[in-house]
């Protein structure tokens, strides 16, 4: 098995998804020039129509791949706009010490990000308007911001030793703002595909598969973040060298917190394939094909 077929074959498992999800996520490719960006598709073309030229090599089309995904949309084929690609990232919640103003401030800023992250990386095999964006905004960031400003309590029984009030807020906020950001699909539904590609109809089943596991992703998400770095904080606070030179906690606290959300975030991506499967679908659909599973857009 050459080294393409083992990459493909590898993202049927989660360990094959998580590599992958890491070249998207990479944040070299946000500095991608409009020229690479249309040398590495113009590559990928020659690749599937087999007029490759004499000399390139699987490093450089691997690279060409990586770059597409992380910049083109699987629908649409056109550029997600920089701040909003996965590789791209706000994150303003971990402050200590936030007042009321800076908690507001923060998670506006951050859900706002979340919702056009959302949108951009959404399932776009049906078009939607701008009325929906603004609708779904809008609950999102109100939803998001409400829950975060609301009175904090301890977690009980099993999750209050590892798990802040402020982690299931997050949470809480996560999922709403991906549900709302992406509700129209639920109503619309999203296309299906065949064995070959081919779209085979469209399916409110679908759509409510992809919703559910992009929430999850969303779930699990912030725990990474929330949970390792005060547990590894406490461990390395108790080295001589930062017990000599307090100047330097700050700064690893805040490689830890930057290492703990880039590994949060391939991992929750990776729970599901981004080309998810599904086997129960209206009947309209199933009389359609003779394809028993068929394939969908996840989203991210």
């Amino acid at each position: 098995m050459n080294e393409c077929a083992f990459r493909f074959v590898s993202q049927n498992t989660f360990f094959g998804r998580f590599r992958h999800f890491l070249d998207v996520i990479d944040p070299s490719t946000l500095f991608v020039t409009e020229k690479r960006l249309r040398e590495c598709v113009e590559l990928l073309d020659h690749f599937k129509q087999g007029t490759l030229p004499l000399g390139v090599t699987d490093a450089q089309l691997w690279q060409a791949q990586k770059i597409k995904q992380a910049i083109i949309h699987p629908d649409t084929g056109e550029k997600i706009l920089m701040p909003f690609r996965m590789s791209g990232s706000v994150v303003g919640l971990l402050l200590p010490n936030q007042t009321l103003a800076s908690t507001v401030f923060w998670q506006w800023l951050n859900q706002s990000h979340n919702a056009c992250v959302n949108y951009s990386n959404r399932n776009a095999s049906k078009p939607a308007p701008a009325s929906k964006f603004l609708q779904g905004y809008l609950g999102a960031v109100t939803s998001a911001v409400s829950i975060a400003v609301s009175p904090s309590k301890s977690c009980v029984d099993l999750f209050s030793r590892l798990i802040t009030f402020k982690a299931v807020k997050t949470v809480g906020a996560n999922v709403c703002n991906v549900v709302l950001m992406r509700h129209s699909e639920l109503s619309e539904g999203i296309s299906v595909l065949d064995n070959n590609g081919n779209v085979v109809g469209t399916s409110r089943v679908a759509a409510r598969h992809a919703l559910l596991e992009t929430a999850l992703t969303r779930v699990v998400m912030p725990m990474p973040i929330l949970v390792l770095p005060p547990l590894i904080m406490s461990a390395l606070e108790k080295l001589p060298l930062l017990q000599r030179q307090k100047r330097l906690v700050l700064p690893v606290h805040s490689l830890v917190c930057l290492a703990a959300f880039g590994l949060a975030l391939p991992l929750a991506i990776s729970l599901f394939p981004q080309m998810s499967q599904v086997l129960h679908l209206e009947p309209e659909i199933a009389m359609a094909t003779d394809c028993k599973i068929v394939t969908y857009n996840k989203g991210l």
